[in-house]
């Protein structure tokens, strides 16, 4: 039985590995997405553009929604998580418009 116990163990710790590595890529992905989407929001300000586009945000979403269907993924969790990080770069964005206002 303990060296059952050992053997379930080695899995569990690789399979936790594994998702440790990917946890890691999803984190600096975020970061390189919102390097960019920092740009856009400057770009936008400096363009007198808004911070929000509804109409690609929709499209990107429904662009998303099809591509996690394709990857066995919940197109309604991939639409959550996709408008977190849309809404949290529209903050930026109109962060960075009030700053270049006041500049």
């Amino acid at each position: 039985m303990a060296q059952e116990d050992t053997a379930a163990d080695a899995v569990l710790a690789g399979y936790r590995r594994s998702i440790d590595n990917i946890d890691a890529a999803l984190i600096y992905i975020l970061a390189e997405r919102f390097r960019i989407t920092q740009a856009v929001g400057a770009y936008k300000a400096e363009q007198k553009l808004p911070p929000a586009d509804p109409a690609r945000e929709e499209r990107q979403i429904a662009r998303l929604r099809g591509l996690a269907q394709d990857a066995g993924l919940d197109p309604e969790f991939s639409e959550k998580f996709l408008r977190f990080v849309i809404d949290e770069v529209i903050h930026h964005h109109e962060r960075i418009r009030v700053l270049s206002d006041e500049a």
